[in-house]
């Protein structure tokens, strides 16, 4: 394909990730990185962040790898957007090779995305790159990131106050300076710069017991902190590879005070997460607020069912004020029936007439969302249990119609059925969906739940246990095993596994914030190692 300047050229906008975690994108560099179509992503940025890009289009950011510091004019700018958005990684190279590729992708009409670690205006390459396309007629825009010395010793617990002293001591440095600045210093370096560092800042004057913490991931649920002195920091901090920050100064005594992020509940902890691609984002970033690492695998997968005449019928029964009461148990049956809704051209104002109940607080979530409210939910144990309760029996008098409309999966148990049967109603029990099974992860992560590489695992529904054994295998019995309810604890137990998490309500929520009062427990009574080395942990 050639390429021919555009009457119209693009902008190219210069995006700062911060320092890792995307929670600290700003509100712009987000918008930007979503709607991005075209994007040159350097390869220190975190997947996290990268992961976002183009995400307003479902763009498959397939980003491909490049080999060694090749130079971004060895390779062919990337074509211009057509009926599909791409998203590019350049190897790093020379910045004014970089600059005249963005420049030249961006004379063919697209804006032009450059993905950039830390703060652009703060990294001397990134700089050179926006001097370069700042001598062209191209506009462009720089949206700040933050820079990983302003942030990173924050989440180290590290007070730095306002007299520190800020330094990249990747490029060159002067020593005898920074030697003799005032206050704490944050350094910015790479393993391969520890020695030097320590040499560089004893020989000009520095203690070599002068405290130091090097942190590496900053800001991410890797993130990990070394405490060490200058002389010892070569030796203590070996293994802690890539991007680094050092502060060094009397104030790493007091880390142990101000260490809010590594020191929640589950930090570090990799748990598992067996939910299908499209519900697992609630329960994942839940449980990174309390500092795990969440993998996800989708044990299941939610299908439309074999025929759609059950639910066609379903539908039509709601329009002509066939049911006095729609029960749903999940937020794949909200969403079930809604979609249904859409290929008829119905909207919420079908549900006129019906009552609505729902098993749980998730589920009367997803039915709010459609702007309806649900006139039922269960006052104690959210579960088919609980809204049988207060479901109330029927009465002839007072109710117009005898029927409920129970839409839901095709592998759902009886007990709600069963149940509102007793209390005299007639039951239209519908397959909404199909729950199947999902294909079998990768083999590393089949021996992780084998052999106790995760530390805990949430199981949110019996299917998801059923499935993740049978795909899987059992997970080891260290792992801790948490529950959503009293069916899915029932079903972990009938396949040999201790439960030792159950929330009081069955939400995830509350399934998450057990899990991690579970783990403060644990570490309280000294069942577990404080955060946070990864270890094989003894069960207690």
């Amino acid at each position: 394909m050639s390429r021919t300047k555009n009457a119209n050229p693009g902008r190219i906008l210069f995006v700062g990730s911060g320092p890792g975690n995307p929670d600290l994108l700003t509100v712009r560099g987000k918008e930007v990185l979503v709607n991005a179509t075209v994007a040159f992503v350097d390869p220190d940025v975190p997947a996290s962040i990268v992961g976002l890009i183009g995400s307003a289009h479902s763009v498959a950011a397939e980003v491909p790898e490049r080999a060694g510091r090749k130079a971004a004019a060895d390779t062919e700018p990337p074509a211009p957007v057509e009926e599909t958005e791409q998203v590019v990684r350049p190897a790093l190279g020379d910045p004014a090779q970089v600059a005249k590729t963005l420049v030249t992708t961006a004379r063919t009409g697209v804006d032009v995305v450059r993905v950039v670690s830390g703060d652009p205006m703060t990294t001397d390459v990134v700089l050179a790159e926006i001097t370069a396309v700042a001598r062209t007629t191209v506009a462009f825009e720089v949206l700040p990131g933050l820079p990983h010395a302003a942030v990173v010793p924050g989440f180290a617990g590290l007070p730095l106050g306002s007299g520190h002293t800020v330094a990249d001591v990747r490029g060159e440095v002067d020593w005898a300076a920074l030697a003799a600045a005032p206050g704490p210093l944050v350094l910015h370096a790479t393993d391969g710069h520890l020695g030097e560092v320590a040499s560089a800042l004893t020989e000009h004057g520095l203690a070599a017991q002068t405290p130091v913490a090097v942190t590496v991931n900053g800001t991410t649920c890797q993130q990990r902190t070394v405490e060490t002195t200058l002389a010892a920091l070569t030796e203590q901090a070996a293994g802690l590879a890539g991007s680094l920050i050092l502060t060094v100064g009397k104030l790493v005594g007091q880390r142990a005070k101000f260490s809010w992020w590594e020191s929640r509940a589950l930090y570090g902890w990799t748990v598992l997460v067996p939910r299908t691609k499209d519900q697992a984002a609630d329960m994942s970033e839940r449980l990174i607020g309390h500092g795990a690492i969440p993998r996800e695998v989708p044990t299941i997968a939610v299908e439309p069912p074999r025929s759609p005449a059950q639910m066609e019928r379903a539908v039509k029964g709601l329009v002509d004020g066939r049911y006095q009461w729609i029960v749903f148990t999940s937020t794949n049956a909200v969403r079930a029936v809604w979609e249904k809704f859409a290929e008829f051209g119905l909207d919420a104002r079908a549900f006129s007439g019906v009552k609505i109940a729902c098993v749980g607080e998730a589920t009367a979530a997803k039915v709010r969302s459609f702007g309806v409210e649900p006139e039922l939910l269960p006052t104690g144990e959210q579960s088919s249990l609980g809204l049988l309760e207060v479901f109330p029996p029927y009465d002839e008098i007072f109710d117009p119609v005898d029927r409920i409309l129970l839409p839901r999966a095709d592998i759902a148990t009886e007990t709600l059925s069963e149940g509102l049967r007793e209390r005299g109603w007639e039951i239209d029990d519908v397959t909404a969906y199909r729950t199947v099974g999902g294909a079998p992860p990768p083999a590393e992560t089949r021996e992780m739940i084998k052999t106790g590489g995760f530390d805990a695992v949430c199981f949110t529904s019996s299917s998801t246990v059923r499935n993740l054994v049978g795909i899987a295998g059992k997970p080891h019995a260290r792992t801790i095993v948490a529950c959503i309810g009293p069916k899915t604890a029932e079903t972990a137990i009938e396949f040999g596994l201790r439960v030792d998490v159950r929330p009081e309500n069955a939400s995830i929520p509350d399934l998450v914030d057990a899990l991690a009062a579970h783990a403060a427990a644990l570490r309280a009574e000294g069942a577990l190692p404080p955060p946070r080395k990864k270890s094989r942990r003894s069960r207690s």
